[in-house]
């Protein structure tokens, strides 16, 4: 055995601590945030129609599954750290996985876990009214950057979360197990409420005979009204559209409250058995989480009104549902489940994210001491206090929110490209072992790609200020990687 081969031998290794329960959680956990109550309100706002809001979620919960289903395959078929970036690497080329990997960490991830973050914190004044986005401790001009009492709430759960992931898998594992299984009762509890607390004038309006009003605004010939945005001048306005292309344009909020499903594979080094649990945690994370999310909607429609559900105060259509139910005290336990989900949420992306650049720093494009694993846990410790620090910078930058907007369109386009890989590497390694294969291939990751790639066209038309900014994003990883493919090649060199 030669040294290099000691040292590999010698080297931490992932430790494969985590079953199918523990899987399906970072699916469910890391999908299950705040949107699911709010996001409602806007989506209803556009669509106007109980049957169109019902029939988004329907197209959320297909696609998703369907691209659950296709990764499922890929999963199986590569169950290293890293999951998507390695699949985009290995089918279409290593530049694609890294422009993913860029996106991740400079916006998708990392900010998604600041924008969660400062959820938690607004939802803690519920109970501690002194813990705000505007009560300030550090201020700077007259905008958001400075840490506010709700930002620091947001950073110092981030610490606490990351600080438990770098003492191993196990106890990431166990705080992810807890809080999913929590708010999966909060989404459960607030079916049941939806069930005893019917509404009649709810029902009447958003129902009627026969379902006469649930079908109102939702035919065929039926003209819908968007606002159109716009983008270094172009664009701006309303336009008349039809059925398909407005249910497309709400798939900002639907879509992407179901998102982050895919983070389970990049912890895919970790999983016992990952050729059967992976496939298997994301059929069942994702179809889980989905059917809660249409029940919900249901609820909804159930005890509030279509134009209460419009006007819900700041969008929380959930707090107005138990608020409706219980009083007062129903808005702080719908507070308290926001608390849970949030914790949970951020828990799932911290762990998940951090395996993502530890395979990028392997492959050398990433900062090396990234691609370290603790000796004694196992876990990509680095990696892990580097992501803390640069979300911990766009928690007080307070810009996250506009740039995960932007990043919206580009998430979008990465599933696209990674199904896309699938048909890829069946071409290009059509032996190569398949623990499991994609369910209804070729027509149903054919159907996904066709859905998602008119739901593109449709915000590339109607939302240019989201996805033009996003694609520049990407854009600018193409310079960063030049930049580390020289710099690996000139270390390279040296070596010799």
């Amino acid at each position: 055995m030669n040294s290099a081969q000691e040292q590999d031998v010698a080297a931490p290794r992932f430790v494969r601590g985590m079953g199918l329960f523990s899987a399906t959680a970072i699916v469910m956990g890391s999908m299950i945030g705040s949107g699911i109550f709010i996001v409602p309100a806007d989506m209803s706002r556009v669509l106007g129609s109980p049957a169109l809001l019902i029939a988004a979620w329907l197209v959320t919960a297909a696609m998703t599954v369907i691209g659950a289903l296709s990764y499922g395959e890929l999963a199986a078929m590569m169950p290293k750290a890293g999951g998507q970036y390695v699949y985009l690497r290995e089918s279409l080329g290593p530049i694609w996985g890294f422009l993913y990997g860029w996106t991740l960490f400079a916006v998708i991830q990392t900010g998604t876990i600041a924008a969660v973050g400062v959820a938690f914190g607004k939802f803690l004044g519920v109970f501690f009214p002194s813990v705000s986005q505007t009560n300030w401790i550090w201020h700077v001009g007259s905008g958001n950057v400075g840490l506010s009492t709700a930002n620091l709430a947001a950073i110092v759960v981030i610490t606490l979360l990351t600080f438990a992931n770098t003492r191993g898998i196990k106890l990431g594992a166990a705080v992810q197990n807890v809080f999913t299984s929590t708010k999966v009762l909060a989404l459960l509890g607030v079916i049941a409420v939806g069930l005893v607390a019917k509404n009649a004038a709810a029902i009447a309006a958003n129902f009627g005979a026969g379902w006469h009003n649930f079908w109102a605004g939702a035919g065929w010939g039926v003209p819908h009204t968007v606002q159109v945005g716009s983008f270094l001048g172009l664009g701006g306005g309303e336009a008349v559209v039809g059925i398909f292309t407005v249910v497309a344009v709400v798939q900002v909020g639907s879509l992407f409250s179901s998102d982050a499903w895919n983070n389970v594979t990049f912890t895919a080094g970790e999983i016992q058995n990952p050729k059967r649990n992976l496939p298997l945690s994301l059929a069942i994370g994702t179809g889980t989480v989905l059917l809660l999310y249409i029940a919900c909607n249901f609820v909804y429609l159930s005890v509030l009104p279509m134009a209460a559900i419009q006007n819900a105060p700041q969008d929380r259509v959930a707090t107005a549902v138990m608020q409706a139910a219980f009083g007062g005290v129903g808005a702080k336990l719908m507070a308290a489940a926001i608390l849970v989900s949030t914790f949970g949420c951020v828990n799932g992306m911290l762990l998940a994210g951090a395996r993502v650049y530890y395979a990028m720093s392997r492959d050398g494009l990433f900062f090396k001491s990234t691609g370290k694993l603790d000796a004694k846990t196992g876990v990509p410790r680095n990696s892990l206090w580097m992501q803390w620090g640069w979300t911990c910078l766009l928690c007080l930058s307070g810009s996250y929110g506009q740039l995960l907007d932007y990043v919206i369109f580009a998430v979008l386009v990465f599933y696209v490209l990674t199904i896309v890989g699938l048909f890829i590497l069946r071409k290009k390694q059509p032996d190569a072992p398949r623990p499991y294969k994609a369910f209804g291939y070729p027509v149903l990751p054919a159907l996904y790609i066709v859905m998602a790639t008119w739901i593109c066209g449709v915000l590339l038309r109607y939302k240019p200020q989201y996805t033009w900014p996003g694609l520049i994003l990407v854009l600018l990883g193409v310079p960063v990687y030049a930049v580390w493919t020289w710099r690996q090649k000139r270390m390279a060199s040296s070596e010799l």
